[in-house]
């Protein structure tokens, strides 16, 4: 009767219980407060709306006093303590509660613990100082208008959350700062690369350095583009997330399928995929789908996890991760015995990509950040630049950040790298530094690999290392870019059986890309080498896969632009060809329209409808595509 008697007590204006009046009026807790403190909060319930500190205090002296004289008279206390506690000063007016988690708070309350004593997970000292980074980083944040940010840190052993941030104080109260982000689902931009790098390693349908395309792309109407607008031809698997190419990583879901990797994001944790996949279509990849900074940091800590527990699982690889101390929970709510979705090995490449994180130098408004320690991170940028993302990673610790608009305007310059990633970082650095994951060799295998290629090193591949892999990965295809070429005894051409005796022939092992990516290759690569040209006497051979048209695609619908002045815009056909002295031919719906060298552009306005665009070179060689015009 007394303890709830003691929490439910009037203590003046909106102050209810003794613990609330502690905070209140003497920023302390019950047990730390003195006589004279502690005899003014037993008199307050007595007339908790006339006399309490800031209002009436002389009556309030009286009625202290009074009772410290009772304390007296009974033994309580001696005179030395009498004396003193009388000369304690009344506090002025009530202080503030801490709002140390107000958002955790809020939202325990939700789930029914209104009016218990929960102990939490919560490191008091880190939340402090994690909330004081949002708050200096709020400052710089607001000058272009971007006034909500929230940072979720999770124990990767233990499941325990550190800091739970949910937004930063706003004086106005008018940008949203009562919203926890850290549940909200948002866009996710690109933080979801490294899932599907990771499955796909897991799957074993890539190797980490395995080619990929990274050349425009159509794909029935969809555009994707790099960041920087620019294409590499070709990049490796582990260098596109590094890089968090967009066109490589939608070649990637091509492959490994968006019904898939949907179902996969769901197993691994994603609760806001409400559509089926079909909703989110390729775009899943680059922001297409929402998610919660709580689901996104609980499946990287899970990744974590099952590194450090690796070879020694326990069942709990998939430890959700919890904010109420677990000696007050069900254990099972906490804990699903399942074996991990993604093995050791998937994780470790995944992680030492996420090392690597960078941008090229050209791009002066991309930064490059460091720490003393080992970090793996990704940073993400929602269509819009409506969120920035920005989660790390290492053995012992997951930190994810959210930064934008709770009411989902975007501004300039709200991008991952520049807003999440150094609020991320400035948090790592007030975290106890950590060895990096041990190498999980018995999950990998150890296999020649091509130089070039990534794949597994075929009989012909010029340069090989014999490198680890995960162990699901030895059955991947062998390099398909090596091919034996003919060459005549100079070496400059190409010949074949019907202009060339075959013992006059010298045999090459050749790295050949496709035509369009070796285009956009070898201006990145100066160390490609393009196939030789046929010897003149050879002109009758037509090479397969010479040429290819890059715009427009198969089957793709093209717009044409309006100009500011109301006129039509015109299109721009293209395409590549591996000898740079080649004519192209170009006919439209079997209507010459012109034709190009060296630079293989065409410039044209077709009429809305169904067309065929077909391509000749001066050897004969045709390429058609069908199309559809819309205005």
């Amino acid at each position: 009767i007394l303890a709830f008697y003691a929490s439910n007590a009037p203590m003046g204006g909106n102050v209810v219980g003794i613990d609330a009046a502690a905070w209140r009026y003497f920023s302390r807790t019950p047990d730390e407060l003195s006589w004279a403190e502690s005899a003014l909060l037993a008199v307050l319930p007595n007339a908790p709306s006339l006399i309490y500190p800031g209002k009436n205090q002389y009556k309030l002296l009286e009625k202290r006093n009074r009772l410290l004289d009772r304390l007296y008279e009974t033994g309580e206390i001696d005179t030395t303590t009498l004396l003193l506690s009388k000369e304690e000063p009344l506090p002025q007016k009530p202080a503030d509660l801490p709002q140390i988690t107000p958002h955790l708070v809020n939202k325990l309350m939700s789930q029914g613990h209104k009016g218990e004593r929960i102990k939490t997970t919560i490191d008091k000292e880190t939340q402090e100082q994690v909330v004081k980074i949002l708050e200096r980083h709020h400052e710089r944040l607001a000058l272009n208008q971007i006034y909500n940010a929230a940072c979720l840190v999770i124990d990767v052993n233990t499941g325990e959350v550190i800091v739970y941030a949910g937004n930063v104080e706003n004086e106005d109260k008018e940008h949203g700062s009562d919203v926890d982000i850290i549940t909200a689902p948002r866009s996710t931009g690109s933080i979801l690369k490294p899932l599907l790098y990771a499955s796909m390693l897991n799957d074993g349908i890539i190797t980490p350095k395995m080619l990929v395309p990274d050349v425009p792309t159509h794909i029935s109407g969809y555009n994707p583009k790099n960041y920087n607008q620019k294409y590499d031809g070709a990049v490796s698997a582990n260098r596109a997330l590094a890089r968090s190419l967009n066109v490589p990583a939608i070649k990637m879901l091509q492959q490994y399928g968006i019904a898939k990797f949907h179902y996969q994001l769901k197993k691994l944790g994603l609760t806001t995929l409400q559509f089926p996949s079909s909703h989110y279509g390729l775009a899943l990849i680059l922001g297409g789908a929402e998610a919660s900074l709580w689901d996104l940091c609980s499946v990287y800590a899970s990744m974590a996890r099952n590194l450090n527990q690796y070879p020694d699982y326990n069942g709990e690889v998939n430890a959700k991760p919890y904010f109420i101390h677990r000696n007050l929970l069900d254990k099972s709510k906490t804990a699903e015995v399942t074996e991990p979705l993604l093995n050791p090995a998937a994780a470790w490449f995944t992680f030492q990509a996420m090392l690597d994180v960078s941008r090229p130098e050209d791009e002066s408004s991309w930064q490059s950040f460091s720490s003393t320690s080992k970090i793996a991170w990704k940073t993400g940028t929602s269509f819009g630049f409506r969120d920035a993302w920005a989660i790390g990673v290492n053995p012992k610790y997951v930190v994810g950040v959210w930064v934008g608009n709770a009411d989902g305007e975007g501004r300039p310059g709200l991008v991952g790298i520049e807003a999440a990633a150094p609020i991320m970082f400035d948090v790592f650095s007030r975290l106890p530094k950590a060895e990096w994951f041990r190498t999980p060799y018995d999950d990998m295998e150890k296999i020649p690999v091509c130089k070039l290629s990534g794949h597994r090193a075929s009989e012909i591949c010029s340069e090989v290392d014999t490198t680890w892999i995960p162990a699901n990965c030895v059955e991947t295809p062998v390099c398909p870019y090596h091919q034996l070429v003919h060459l005549d005894k100079t070496e400059k051409f190409q010949v074949d059986s019907d202009c060339e005796n075959a013992e006059e022939m010298v045999h090459r092992s050749w790295f050949i890309l496709p035509p369009v990516m070796e285009y956009y290759y070898k201006g990145k690569n100066p160390s490609y080498k393009p196939l030789p040209e046929f010897r003149s006497d050879c002109k009758s051979v037509v090479e397969e896969n010479s040429m290819e048209i890059l715009y427009p695609k198969k089957g793709s619908k093209v717009h044409v632009p309006v100009t500011l002045e109301g006129e039509k815009g015109k299109i721009i056909f293209e395409a590549t060809h591996r000898d740079k002295g080649a004519t192209l031919f170009w006919h439209l719906d079997d209507l010459f329209i012109g034709s190009t060298m060296d630079i293989h552009q065409l410039e044209y306005v077709p009429l809305p409808g169904k067309h065929k665009l077909t391509v000749i070179d001066d050897k004969g060689k045709t390429l058609s595509v069908n199309f559809d015009v819309t205005e």
